[in-house]
């Protein structure tokens, strides 16, 4: 089995409202977001790859283009859009069209982020 992954960016505003009282996270604020989408499988005699990067892009499109400069808030299932939360709500819309999908990374700063590798 081979894992291999693509990488996406968006831009997007959000608050978290679940902050105790004062966090500077309660405050509007913005993030250039990257966001791995990570698959596993086995790579084909024929094509030589496990799938077509191409096959992320198309998966990835609609989600990216719901995210990409909005405020994340407003969006259906992300009232509290934290980085986990975020993961988990892209995993969700990705699953479907990547049955092989294995975790979705995302950094809201270049060294802050997390993985999410789905509901055990």
């Amino acid at each position: 089995m081979v894992e291999i992954f693509k990488e996406f960016t968006f831009e997007a505003a959000h608050r978290l409202p679940n902050v105790p009282a004062g966090h500077k996270c309660a405050r509007l604020h913005g993030h250039s977001f990257i966001v791995s989408v990570h698959i596993v499988g086995p790579v084909s005699d024929d094509s030589g790859w496990v799938r077509d990067f191409a096959d992320l892009s198309h998966a990835m499109k609609p989600v990216i283009d719901q995210l990409d400069h909005n405020y994340l808030n407003e969006i259906e299932g992300l009232d509290n859009p934290t980085s986990e939360l975020l993961a988990r709500w892209i995993w969700v819309r990705l699953r479907g069209a990547l049955p092989e999908l294995s975790q979705v990374v995302v950094r809201e700063t270049c060294t802050s982020g997390c993985v999410y590798r789905g509901e055990s």
